[in-house]
């Protein structure tokens, strides 16, 4: 006899677990699913143990630029495996934290590979040995990996996913990355600011080319000016391990060929879905063309009663979103009445150096979606607080539409603006005007008063600039 529960999650990442433990406070019998560690990639070996490895990175930094802010610091020095396990033990306390919750939840969790057998069925093998589970709802969460090249795979001794960067076995000299999204530049921030000579090659004609192009050439120059070598427009065409490090033959934006010798190479050209191996194909769930399942608004696949949430549903392959996501689909499967994910209205974040956040469409996006559009931007040297700290590298853009006022777009590089992108995220969702942030006061002195700046900028009323 299978066991029984009303809803199945497969998969423990930021999905998963949210949607088994908003399941369980709506009163659902529930079960989650894991093959590996609770908390998925992100709580494990992704987006919470890098940003402990990029604070490491961040102090160290400063330790270098003591003398700036009056201080002394004699020989600043790192062990990196003293790094790489302060960031391991936070990745443990986040996955005992999961596991916690769990348990508080009262929810069954069955380690092991689960794989969809039937409509409402589910089977768990670990260890040779198979248990039925049984439920009218299944979500599956199941999340993506790092994508190969197909003439680098990857082995954790030269060539590095994000997974090997995270536990390096030797600290690299001589950095390779070969993509510039946001895993590519966190990394490649990372081991420059811990003192590796890093190149980044991108084969798009700009780096982070999902963010608005005034961000991107902003982080080209930033990045330049930190000793990166950063290379648009180029390939990467083979890479061989010579025994003592990588020789890559990379193809620049003019077609010239040439070999060069690096330490390591991190790949970060991208992710994949876990769709294999789950019993996609015996329910006909429908996937598209790359892989990712296909799910409407509500996160219904097209087979009843099969949820799909985070990045095995495509892009953004954002935590944030699989949460939101998780949300949604147990309010729905439950019978309530979830609002809808607007994509728009998702923030993306880069832990970089300085750092990325932007949410809603890009100035070019905007136009080309037939806006006709007020542009506000105001530079990081404007702000009394960014000069204060030392912090002055940056700037906030907003993209208004003229016809209504509306928020279509906001776009920021500096520090923290990770953390003051979400009060843009607020006034999206809430369909705020430029009326509305312009007349909300700001706290001095602030960062944030950037914020107000631009928007002021978007309609010739900046005060500072």
């Amino acid at each position: 006899m299978a066991d029984q529960f009303d809803l199945i999650v497969l998969g423990s990442g930021p999905g998963g677990y949210v949607a088994a433990i908003r399941a369980s406070q709506l009163g659902l019998k529930t079960a989650i699913v894991e093959r590996e560690s609770l908390g998925g990639i992100c709580l494990n070996w992704g987006c919470i143990p890098t940003k402990a490895l990029l604070r490491s990175s961040e102090i160290y930094h400063y330790m270098q630029q003591a003398d700036k802010y009056g201080l002394s610091v004699e020989k600043p020095a790192f062990d990196i495996e003293k790094v790489v396990a302060r960031s391991r033990g936070v990745a443990k306390q986040l996955n005992q934290g999961v596991t916690g919750l769990m348990k508080k939840n009262k929810i069954t969790v069955y380690f092991g590979d689960g794989k969809l057998t039937g409509k409402g069925t589910l089977s768990v093998t670990k260890d040779g040995k198979a248990t039925d589970l049984a439920a009218k709802n299944i979500i599956i969460a199941t999340g993506a990996r790092a994508r190969d090249l197909p003439f680098a795979k990857a082995d954790g001794k030269r060539i590095w996913t994000y997974r090997h960067a995270m536990v390096p076995p030797e600290m690299p000299t001589k950095l390779l990355v070969i993509g510039s999204g946001a895993i590519g530049i966190e990394f490649a921030s990372f081991y420059n600011d811990m003192g590796a000579k890093v190149t980044v090659v991108e084969m798009l004609d700009r780096i982070l080319p999902v963010e608005d192009a005034d961000v991107s050439d902003f982080m080209m120059k930033n990045l330049t000016k930190q000793g990166m070598d950063i290379r648009a427009s180029t390939g990467v065409q083979k890479i061989t391990d010579t025994g003592k490090g990588i020789s890559a033959e990379i193809k620049d934006k003019d077609g010239k060929v040439t070999t060069e010798e690096f330490s390591h190479v991190i790949v970060a050209v991208g992710i994949v879905p876990n769709n294999e191996g789950i019993g996609l194909e015996q329910l006909k769930i429908a996937k598209d063309q790359r892989g990712h399942i296909e799910a409407d608004e509500f996160c219904r696949t097209n087979v009843e009663g099969i949820y799909a949430i985070g990045d095995i549903t495509g892009a953004p392959w954002l935590a944030h979103k699989a949460s939101h996501e998780a949300i949604i689909a147990v309010e729905h499967l439950s019978g309530g009445h979830p609002h809808a994910m607007d994509k728009l209205n998702i923030p993306g974040c880069t832990y970089c150096h300085p750092q990325v956040a932007s949410v809603g469409l890009t100035e070019a996006k905007a136009k080309e979606a037939g806006y006709k559009v007020k542009v506000g931007k105001f530079p990081f040297i404007g702000n009394g607080k960014a000069i204060a700290l030392g912090e002055t590298d940056g700037f906030v853009k907003t993209v208004f539409d003229e016809a209504t006022g509306e928020l279509l777009g906001a776009h920021m590089v500096g520090a923290e603006v990770t953390e003051m992108i979400q009060g843009y995220v607020i006034g999206k969702t809430l369909e705020t005007t430029e009326a509305e942030l312009m007349e909300t006061v700001f706290p001095h002195p602030t960062i944030s008063e950037s914020m107000h700046e631009s928007v002021l900028g978007a309609y010739g009323r900046a005060i500072h600039i």
